[in-house]
């Protein structure tokens, strides 16, 4: 089953916990502080493996955790990092942020990696926190959470040229002719269901990728027929082999199709008609092909003035007549032809910063169901979940940091009495004036 568009949740792992430890040894009398931090926690990392040519190992594992790090030790030892999460993605995969849209990253080169949640530090052992007013403190942080984000991931298929047209017009045809690929042929509609890929090998030893794209109708832009799901691997491909049906069998008239498929091109993404495009008339071994070509390139020459410039290659998949000169024409237009949308920077590591789309420190309501003062924000929710609430001191220290970023006077503000309850995610205690 071919799969392009995916949404998955990942989480990057915790780090460990520092630790509240003191010397405890022979002849070493108030040995002081001796508590480790926690590893880092693991990241979660996007890699092209060129050998995946579809999204469908993402149809059923949609949630990606990476593991947490180790919590600190006794005699100031640090805690093990955990290994990054490392997850393999096939070229040509572009990878968004499902919340706020952004585009995080284009995955187009073999082995280029893109951290996508970053991991949690480990938190601080009591070593950290000794000073001369307090030289054995009991204070020690929890691990920084690792960052959890939603993603949407659409894979748009890299190949050199697309074969657009009708549906019928001989994609698949031409494809299983010039390639080795076998893509399934039959009479009638919508054959083809997904993209089909085959190279192209000519006896000068340049290569080329094509991709044979499911057919297009008009309206295609719009999310009629297949086109809208599949129109986006067009955006990738560097030269346009634009197969227009010229036996009109099938009553349709070959220009008319030809400028309905470019209008359904231009609407999805107008930056595509400005590549090379080759017009290919197709099963020119039937009876009216050579007079309806005729009469197409006179309605050619009397439109717009990209039309004119288009080269047209007549061609016949079933005698193979004119497939050697359109292949080394394509080879050729390939050769001066550079895609700037797909020009990526010379680093293959990318790291993304993911910002939370609340950008307050903290937020006061009052809920009347549990009579208490919730306090939510991520700084502040962050904050708690490294604070280590089975020492006293750790506690106080974090009673001074709502102090220093203004909670108390918000809370007293917004109409906290003493005694009230105010909540912190899953922990409540008593407001105090």
């Amino acid at each position: 089953m071919f799969v392009d568009q995916v949404k998955i949740n990942v989480k990057a792992g915790n780090g460990g916990n520092g630790m509240v430890a003191f010397r405890r040894e022979k002849y070493v009398p108030n040995g002081g502080p001796a508590g480790g931090d926690g590893g880092r926690g693991g990241n979660v990392i996007f890699k092209v493996d060129s050998g995946m040519n579809t999204l469908m190992d993402f149809r059923y594992h949609r949630k990606f955790k990476a593991k947490n790090g180790g919590n600190g030790a006794n005699k100031s030892m640090t805690g093990r990092s955990a290994d990054d999460l490392v997850i393999p993605v096939p070229e040509g995969t572009t990878v968004t942020n499902t919340v706020t849209g952004e585009v995080i990253g284009d995955l187009v080169k073999p082995d280029q990696e893109l951290v996508v949640a970053k991991a949690g530090r480990g938190g601080r052992g009591n070593i950290h926190f000794a000073s001369p007013t307090n030289p054995a403190p009991e204070i020690a942080e929890n691990g920084e959470p690792g960052q959890e984000v939603s993603l949407s991931l659409e894979l748009k298929v890299l190949a050199d040229v697309g074969l657009v047209g009708f549906p019928s017009a001989g994609k698949s045809t031409l494809l299983s002719v010039i390639t080795s690929a076998k893509p399934k042929i039959a009479g009638y509609h919508f054959t083809t269901l997904v993209p089909n890929l085959g190279m192209v090998r000519l006896d000068d030893g340049r290569d080329f990728a094509v991709a044979d794209l499911p057919g297009l109708v008009e309206g295609a832009s719009n999310g009629v027929g297949l086109g809208f799901q599949f129109l986006r691997h067009v955006e990738r491909t560097r030269v346009i082999l634009h197969l227009v049906d010229m036996s009109g069998l099938e009553g349709r008239d070959p220009f008319e199709d030809y400028l309905a498929i470019n209008k359904e091109l231009e609407q999805y993404d107008e930056r595509i008609l400005k590549r090379p495009q080759i017009i290919v008339a197709t099963k020119m071994d039937l009876p009216d092909s050579a007079d309806n070509l005729q009469i197409f390139k006179q309605q050619l020459a009397e439109h717009s003035d990209a039309d004119k410039t288009r080269e047209i290659f007549p061609i016949s998949s079933v005698t193979h007549t004119g497939l050697t000169e359109l292949v080394r024409r394509t080879a050729d237009l390939l050769d001066t032809t550079k895609l700037s949308d797909m020009e990526q920077p010379a680093e293959t590591t990318k790291e993304y910063a993911y910002q939370p789309a609340e950008t307050s420190d903290f937020h006061i309501e009052y809920d009347k169901e549990y009579e208490s003062w919730v306090i939510s924000g991520d700084k502040i929710e962050k904050l708690f979940k490294m604070t280590d609430t089975e020492h006293d001191q750790s506690m106080l220290r974090f009673a001074r940091q709502m102090h220093g970023m203004g909670i108390d006077d918000a809370l007293r503000k917004a109409g906290a009495k003493d005694g009230d309850t105010v909540t912190v995610l899953d922990f409540s205690f008593t407001y105090v004036e």
